[in-house]
């Protein structure tokens, strides 16, 4: 499995979704980069292979960070695997 983690502005917990396959990771993550990178402000739909019936939508605005990785068994005392680090206060 690989995680695809979005981190929203103004918010420090991810809104994470998962993929069975890298290319499928690969292909998100290439689609929501793609998409913060145009000029016009979009709806990006995530759907979760993990948990089949898990979406969500975000606006493209609104995403201050992505992040792909795989899912390790080594995971730090939260249950997640070092990623992202939110500082409060723009």
């Amino acid at each position: 499995m690989y995680i695809i983690d979005i981190i929203l502005k103004n918010n420090p917990v991810p809104l994470s979704v998962q993929k069975k396959t890298v290319t499928d990771a690969e292909d998100l993550y290439r689609h929501v980069v793609t998409t913060l990178g145009s000029s016009t402000v979009q709806l990006i739909e995530l759907t979760c292979e993990q948990q089949p019936g898990k979406k969500i939508t975000v606006l493209s605005s609104e995403i201050s960070a992505v992040q792909v990785l795989e899912k390790a068994t080594t995971a730090t005392a939260s249950g997640r695997p070092p990623g992202f680090f939110s500082m409060a206060g723009e």
